[in-house]
């Protein structure tokens, strides 16, 4: 009923809709990845992490008011209130209207990536996988790839507009390694869409035809991750996705050590919060893609599809809810969110871990090892599925 009710409304409404579902999901999920952030740091480097703030009548509370406050979560209401309050300085040198346009820019294609990764799928009553999306393409893929490159020019507008060497310096840096990492991660992605589209199927290049693959639809894999198949993409791919979302060891462009803050060196506040916003968001989507691409989507295991789940379930409990479409799709979101969410402790795990590479060391991985090995695999992988599909 709720479904009839979205698809009769206006198109713009349904818009409307749609942008608000994106910032209603995101922006908690970033407040929460700040917060784990700090969690993890203090669990790897064994010492307390954000663990005292609390609101005075939950501390009342027995049990419950002392767990919440040990676990850091009353500290995202005050980071996200100190964000939100916090004076919003406007430094006088800077080029104000694109100082302000930068931020805003950084979200942009955060957001809108978003909406072409589908998160989930459902039975038809022919028992076919639906998937679940707010605005899935046909060139899903594709889509993602040219909204999420534009997100180098608010960190080269920030550095610009700021009129400070820091600042200026990281701008530059950013647009060197963003574009030179963006090469290898396309290249790494082709074998699997040269796979996925064989001969006799229908051209796509949509991330839910990739997960089908791994969903055991076609005859002789059995629902075998491309993860297995081709490691060395998925390797590429994530390595990439590292140095795309600007995280350690290729944190080069913020880099305190030698570039302040970089980019937002003269940003506080609210702006400040956007650009850790923005890098969160371009965290969880590559996350998603690289899952859907490489993990298995919503499928839980390998070679354990979420038909052959669902059915089990029906099996072994005989309750008809286990089948209806909508308990289908809170389990296939469930299963894929758990994945995103253990790729997010893995990108904060390495954060604390592995020191940083220079700058130079950086380049230089990606021009001349990442670059020369992405093009060596898709030359290997182009012969070796040319040959199985002929």
């Amino acid at each position: 009923m709720l479904s009839e009710f979205y698809l009769n409304l206006h198109p713009a409404l349904q818009g409307l809709l749609k942008g608000l579902a994106v910032i209603g999901v995101i922006f908690p999920i970033a407040g929460m990845c700040s917060m784990a952030e700090r969690k993890v740091a203090a669990w790897v480097q064994d010492r307390p992490g954000p663990n005292r703030a609390i609101v005075p009548w939950v501390a009342w509370i027995p049990f419950l008011g002392k767990f919440l406050q040990r676990i850091g979560l009353f500290h995202v209401m005050a980071d996200g209130g100190k964000m939100l309050f916090k004076e919003d300085s406007l430094p006088g040198h800077v080029k104000k209207f694109y100082f302000v346009l930068a931020p805003i820019l950084a979200m942009i294609p955060a957001l809108t990536t978003v909406t072409t990764v589908p998160f989930g799928a459902y039975l038809d009553k022919a028992g076919a996988i639906v998937p679940l999306g707010l605005g899935p393409l046909d060139m899903g893929i594709l889509a993602v790839f040219a909204v999420s490159s534009l997100g180098v020019y608010s960190l080269i507008l920030a550095g610009w507009a700021s009129n400070s060497k820091y600042p200026f310096l990281g701008s530059v840096r950013a647009s060197a390694q963003l574009i030179s990492y963006e090469l290898s991660m396309t290249l790494s992605v082709i074998p699997v869409f040269l796979w996925i589209n064989a001969p006799g199927r229908d051209g796509t290049l949509g991330l839910a035809r990739a997960v089908e693959f791994q969903s055991g639809t076609w005859p002789g894999w059995g629902g075998t991750w491309f993860g297995f198949i081709m490691p060395l993409s998925a390797f590429i791919f994530l390595v990439s996705l590292f140095a795309e979302t600007n995280r350690t060891p290729f944190d080069t462009i913020e880099s305190e050590s030698d570039l302040v803050g970089s980019f937002h060196t003269e940003y506080g506040a609210f702006k400040w919060g956007l650009f850790f916003v923005a890098e969160y968001s371009h965290m969880i989507v590559g996350s998603g893609i690289f899952m859907l691409l490489f993990g298995g989507g919503w499928n839980p295991l390998p070679w354990v599809p979420l038909a052959t789940v669902v059915d089990l379930l029906h099996q072994l409990t005989g309750w008809a809810f286990t089948i209806h479409p909508l308990f289908v799709g809170v389990l296939s979101i469930a299963i894929f969110l758990g994945k995103i969410i253990a790729m997010l402790f893995f990108f904060m795990m390495v954060r604390w871990t592995v020191p940083r590479f220079r700058y130079d060391q950086v380049m230089r991985i990606g021009w001349r090892v990442l670059l020369p090995l992405s093009i060596a695999n898709l030359l290997f992988y182009a012969i070796a599925i040319a040959l199985i599909q002929k």
